[in-house]
């Protein structure tokens, strides 16, 4: 169970920043005792891989900070953020794997299904932001991206940290993101009606 919190965990960090989780991941099994990578995800460790990571974080953390440079990277991360989830979960839970040594015995023997059920988490954390963004654009004029990618990029590294570390609280967090789910649907719904509101009035006069 505790294994399924953490991969849980780091494919919704995932969904908020595709590097986070996978760097903080290699980062650990590498420098320190905290977390064993499966034999499968050892490669996440890898000093070039930790490079090519490192940089794609920085252009993942400066584009996300920049109004309309913003919706065109989220348009590109649902590609990327979903696939970096499947990785996540699929390391995070100890699922072994033998995509590379052995690709028929991957599908034959289920080992398919951690790494699906970690995108489809990412998939929809990320559809979240997503649609959450340019709600913040429109009542901050702009001004609050920074803030929310800030905000996001902390979360991202709080959750994946929690995840490896105690795991039981990512349950804190999957109520947190229904919440938050809830809020952004009923604010879209208050933005359409007045939306409709202005034209209709509009018309009148």
């Amino acid at each position: 169970m505790l294994e399924v919190l953490t991969g849980s965990g780091l494919a919704a960090s995932a969904g908020l920043n595709a590097y986070i989780p996978l760097m903080l991941m290699g980062l650990l099994a590498r420098y320190t005792d905290l977390i064993e990578l499966p034999s499968g995800w050892q490669w996440l460790g890898n000093g070039w891989v930790l490079a090519i990571l490192a940089v794609l974080l920085a252009v993942e953390v400066v584009a996300d900070k920049i109004p309309v440079v913003d919706h065109v990277n989220d348009m590109v991360q649902t590609v990327v953020r979903p696939t970096a989830g499947g990785l996540a979960f699929g390391a995070g839970s100890g699922s072994e794997t033998v995509t590379v040594s052995d690709p028929d015995t991957f599908f034959s023997t289920h080992q398919w299904v951690p790494v699906v059920v970690g995108v489809l988490i990412a998939l929809g954390v990320h559809l979240l932001k997503a649609a959450a963004r340019p709600v913040v654009n429109a009542t901050t004029a702009g001004f609050g991206a920074p803030v929310a990618s800030t905000a996001e990029d902390a979360t991202s590294v709080v959750m994946s940290v929690v995840a490896i570390l105690l795991p039981v609280l990512v349950l804190v967090f999957a109520v947190g993101l229904v919440v938050f789910a809830v809020w952004l649907v009923r604010r879209r719904r208050d933005r359409r009606r007045d939306r409709a509101a202005a034209r209709a009035a509009g018309y009148r006069v």
